[in-house]
């Protein structure tokens, strides 16, 4: 393996979800100026993320509604826009 080629401040760092409060302790190259309690009693440098595996709908299998009949009228009125200049 060769040397000096990976960073230098490679380290665990803990990585907080805002939305539901979660904690994952990642290595990681991030500048951080927060710290964290893990759960073996040792402080580590925090991140706050906004969204993460488990909080984010994909993974949780939790859909959000979102208000789609707006955009489907924008987009009909939009195609409708373009047909009528093609066909001037």
């Amino acid at each position: 393996m060769k040397k000096d080629i990976h960073p230098k401040e490679y380290r665990p760092v803990v990585f907080v979800d805002n939305s539901n409060g979660s904690q994952f302790l990642i290595s990681s190259t991030i500048k951080t100026n927060e710290k964290a309690k893990w759960t073996d009693g040792k402080e580590y440098p925090a991140f706050h993320v906004e969204i993460s595996s488990t909080s984010h709908p994909f993974y949780t299998n939790q859909e959000k509604s979102m208000d789609s009949a707006g955009r489907v009228e924008k987009f009909k009125t939009r195609q409708s826009k373009a047909t009528s200049k093609k066909k001037a």
